[in-house]
């Protein structure tokens, strides 16, 4: 800008509109029921206004410092290093763990792709296993036997990747020491599980690392972040220096191996750190609306609950049982009169044996998971949702279903 000249007028282009609301064609219809909106708080804004009054925007600083050492005390982790999503934390984890182009890394084939796109990206080849019935998580037994099969051959997978689904913790007493008696580290994929727990303690803990996801659809969300967890400063401290760039100690820049701009901004994390004291009561609001969902829907299968593991219920997952709706009726037919009375739902994730990028990809079993896709549909699930908000989804699913 010329000396002399008026700085701009930005004011109207941050006069941001609302996003919109979602609504029936009908205007006077209710608003659009959504499967899992963000949960604010009300403490939002005056953490942003104080960490931006502060000067403070970077993925650095004492905001995000303060998101981990939050992140650490809800968790147990001593060592947690917030990143700019999920994805990247898992993408750390697999640089971590030395995952290079031709290795094999094994996963539930349960699953969000994010669980393993990092890894193929890298070069290595994924493997699906599928998950026991009783939990919906990596089946310890048939992990065994594969592990069995691959040490065999000689062919040993660089990583294990069991996955919290839906908020439910896989079975990582069990999964842990599988691995450990060929040498397989096992980095857990704990993106929807913050608030979870397994036999006392938080979700992933007992991995040699875990990632969380804070993306909009989460129990705790900053928007989108995430975090990578460990109880080795090492591998942490590691993270750390991959994420900043790989950046070392000197006046000019200094680089020995590439890293990645992965840090969470300062303005996100002040989201988090505004939303973390909510967790306690979001994972309850969360059960409790599982809780109406299986008493008001007899007929209807829900995801179990082991009794090793305390889930937080992310999302709510319905099963039409035999005698529940017409036998020409399916899981399709439930999410369309869900979508027309103004209802969000979705299928239960696609199988990554069956996706068509990894059509080639090997895998062992998939019958539970294929059963669980094409008959599963995840209901709304918001910690927000208010029981005249859900009333309308049962009183949909119970007409439907009757026929």
């Amino acid at each position: 800008m010329a000396a002399g000249q008026p700085a701009p007028n930005l004011g109207p282009v941050l006069r941001f509109p609302r996003p919109p609301r979602l609504r029936p064609a009908d205007p006077a219809a209710p608003p659009r029921i959504l499967l899992s909106p963000p949960h604010l708080t009300g403490q939002e804004m005056a953490a942003l206004q104080a960490t931006l009054e502060a000067g403070w925007v970077a993925p650095a600083g004492p905001v995000p410092a303060a998101f981990e050492a939050a992140l650490g005390a809800a968790t147990g982790f001593p060592h947690v290093l917030a990143t700019a999503s999920g994805t990247a934390a898992l993408h750390l984890g697999y640089r971590l763990l030395g995952v290079e182009p031709g290795d094999e890394v094994w996963t539930s084939t349960l699953t969000f792709v994010a669980s393993i796109a990092p890894a193929v990206q890298m070069g290595a080849v994924p493997r699906f296993l599928d998950v026991a019935a009783e939990s919906w998580t990596l089946d310890p037994g048939l992990l065994e036997r594969e592990l069995a099969r691959a040490a065999r051959r000689g062919r040993l997978p660089r990583v294990v990747v069991p996955v919290d689904l839906f908020g439910q913790c896989c079975d990582l007493d069990a999964i842990v020491p599988l691995c450990g008696r060929w040498g397989v580290p096992v980095l857990c994929d704990s993106a929807a599980a913050l608030g979870a727990a397994l036999r006392g303690r938080h979700a992933g803990r007992g991995a040699r690392l875990a990632a969380f996801s804070f993306n909009g659809n989460k129990i705790v969300t900053t928007g989108g972040g995430g975090a990578l967890a460990s109880d080795d400063a090492g591998l942490i401290a590691r993270a750390r220096h991959l994420a900043g760039q790989a950046k070392e100690p000197a006046a000019h820049y200094e680089h020995e191996v590439t890293g990645f701009t992965y840090g969470l901004s300062s303005v996100l994390a002040a989201v988090g750190l505004a939303q973390l004291p909510a967790l306690a009561a979001r994972v309850a609001a969360r059960r409790a609306v599982f809780e109406r969902y299986r008493t008001g829907l007899p007929g209807f299968g829900f995801a179990p609950e082991p009794g090793w593991g305390r889930a937080n219920r992310w999302l709510s997952v319905a099963l039409p049982g035999p005698g529940a709706m017409p036998a020409t009726l399916g899981r399709e037919a439930l999410r369309q009169a869900l979508d027309a009375a103004g209802i969000e739902s979705r299928p239960v994730w696609k199988p990554l044996h069956l996706q068509p990028v990894f059509r080639t990809a090997p895998h062992a079993g998939g019958a539970v998971a294929a059963g669980l896709f094409a008959a599963g549909l995840c209901l709304p699930s918001g910690s927000g949702l208010t029981t005249e908000q859900q009333d309308r989804v049962i009183e949909t699913l119970r007409r439907v279903a009757g026929g």
